[in-house]
């Protein structure tokens, strides 16, 4: 399925055939390309580049497909790596986190620091974070397939 290129989104570089690789969702997802274009929100004279997730419902392109700006798209990635480095190692606490310091780290950037934590303020944080633990232990070979991947195009990149 073609993604379409008449919208405010203007794709540049794109993954048409998303759908067949999304994970769990591989074949079966309304996920049906990823593109890297012309930021819808761009203002005359003012241009960023934005990642679209496009979805599909079968009859039209969902309102539900998300633009986000390149470095927003980075920072999941890094909260996803901070997120898999702690629960390796969450089995030596008993509620998977430590309770006494909810903060898990903070990642320097942009002369301050993105700070990752457990969500404390979740009433449910208990039951939560089992599920969150589970859930990532059974997508591990997904996801490890792609932090392979992502490693393997940095150290070319020399990062």
């Amino acid at each position: 399925m073609k993604i379409p290129t008449s919208l405010k989104h203007k794709p540049v570089i794109v993954s048409e055939n998303y759908e067949n690789v999304d994970g769990r969702y591989a074949y079966n997802s309304d996920a049906k390309g990823l593109s890297l274009g012309l930021a819808q929100w761009n203002d005359r004279g003012k241009v960023e580049i934005s990642a679209k997730v496009w979805r599909h419902t079968g009859e039209k392109w969902s309102r539900q497909s998300e633009e986000l700006p390149l470095h927003r798209v980075l920072d999941l990635a890094i909260l996803v790596c901070r997120a898999q480095l702690h629960f390796r190692e969450a089995y030596r606490y008993e509620k998977l986190y430590d309770e006494e310091k909810a903060i898990i780290d903070r990642i320097g950037l942009q002369g301050d620091a993105m700070t990752v934590s457990v969500c404390t303020e979740n009433e449910r944080i208990d039951e939560d974070i089992k599920l969150f633990d589970q859930a990532l232990k059974n997508d591990d070979e997904i996801i490890g397939e792609r932090l392979s991947s992502l490693s393997m195009i940095l150290k070319e990149m020399g990062y």
